[in-house]
């Protein structure tokens, strides 16, 4: 049997943010295969290692906590010329840790790790990091436009590199693939696990209330997230609320800024915070929202949402990347989308109906994960 380093700048457990989902499967399915050797930073005293799922099928497990704040990361990128983005995930015990499992197939998980290997087996750059600051930079001003644009260059010097070296560079989705480009490219999906995103599954519900409720699910510490739930909580809910004076807008997920806390003073606007499930939300959800001006890859708050069978309002941007078939609305007029949806009920429950056939058909996670085995050479090991 093989044995495999991957190396993660997130460790994947619990899997409840979109970079640790797609981790944690892509882990899973690697260590039924292989003898899997994880090293991995934790950022969040929460989180634990290993999984319960893991006992038993991780070969060894490192994870060193991120230690190294934003600021003292700034100024050590600034004078080295290296990237925040590296620098920030520049550890000793991660070097020491690697060079401990050399001579290993290598699986280095989003780009900041590929620091630590010269030329991975695999090289996931999940997303392109570099078209994500400089979409950041268009959006910025004054000293922090000038520091995006310097992260988006210094990266996509550093991506095209790592790039080279690797034995194949992978990517969210077909569309993330295609802004890199590349000959040693592959896009490598993410998937949902319906079983356990299923409307029929045992799950706490959250007691009736009154009135539509409208969700966003998500990571609130994230820019785009944050942006997207205060241009929806103040442009276009109080559009719909116009319309039907009685709806609400639920805002779950964990780490909320102070801008999103302070959302829950305007009317109509619930700010959970951390959640240990988000089901029982999308459950009770009568539409599900993902009004993301800015997103890269595929965003995994829409598949769980149309998992159960949940009515989806989409961005154009939020969508790219999924294979919907048809089964969400997108659109750039939430308010408009959002009231047609709550008016019709028949509507809303046939597109989430059809939204879970789809994710059922086409989004299980063996499948999507199925083309990373000839990628490691474990067909090969398998033969042998």
């Amino acid at each position: 049997m093989r044995d495999i380093l991957f190396l993660a700048h997130r460790v994947p457990f619990p899997p409840d943010r979109g970079d640790k989902i797609r981790s944690f499967h892509i882990l899973k399915h690697l260590a039924a295969r292989a003898r899997v050797h994880l090293v991995a930073f934790a950022d969040d005293p929460a989180d634990h290692y290993p999984a319960p799922e893991f006992q038993g099928l991780l070969a060894s497990c490192t994870v060193v906590p991120r230690t190294r704040s934003r600021a003292r990361a700034l100024v050590e990128a600034l004078a080295t010329g290296r990237p925040l983005s590296l620098t920030a995930f520049a550890d000793p015990a991660i070097a020491a840790a690697v060079k401990a499992r050399s001579g290993m197939a290598t699986y280095v998980f989003s780009g900041q790790m590929a620091q630590y290997v010269d030329a991975p087996d695999v090289m996931d750059f999940v997303d392109v990091d570099s078209a994500k600051f400089a979409a950041f930079a268009d959006a910025a001003e004054g000293p922090m436009r000038w520091l995006m644009r310097r992260e988006a260059r210094l990266l996509a010097a550093f991506e095209r590199d790592v790039a080279a070296r690797a034995g194949a560079s992978v990517f969210v989705s077909a569309a993330e693939a295609a802004v890199f480009g590349g000959a040693r490219t592959a896009a490598i999906e993410n998937g949902i696990d319906t079983g356990h995103f299923d409307p029929a599954a045992a799950f706490e519900r959250l007691p009736a209330r009154e009135g539509p409720l409208i969700v966003f699910t998500g990571q609130m510490d994230y820019r785009p997230n944050v942006d997207a739930v205060v241009a929806f909580a103040r442009g276009a809910l109080p559009a719909i609320r116009r319309r039907c004076p009685d709806a609400r807008f639920a805002i779950v997920g964990r780490a909320p800024t102070r801008e999103v806390r302070a959302l829950a003073r305007e009317e109509g606007v619930t700010v959970t915070g951390a959640v240990a499930d988000v089901r029982p939300w999308l459950a009770a959800a009568d539409v599900c929202v993902a009004p993301l001006l800015l997103a890269r890859g595929v965003q995994n708050k829409v598949l769980e949402a149309m998992a159960m069978a949940r009515p989806v309002v989409a961005s154009p941007a939020a969508a790219e990347g999924i294979d919907h078939g048809g089964s969400i609305r997108v659109s750039k007029d939430f308010a408009d989308a959002v009231c047609a949806l709550l008016a019709d009920v028949a509507a809303a429950r046939t597109l989430g109906e059809g939204a879970r056939a789809q994710m059922v058909r086409r989004y299980a996670w063996d499948a999507r994960l199925a083309p990373l085995d000839a990628l490691m050479g474990l067909e090969e090991a398998r033969a042998a």
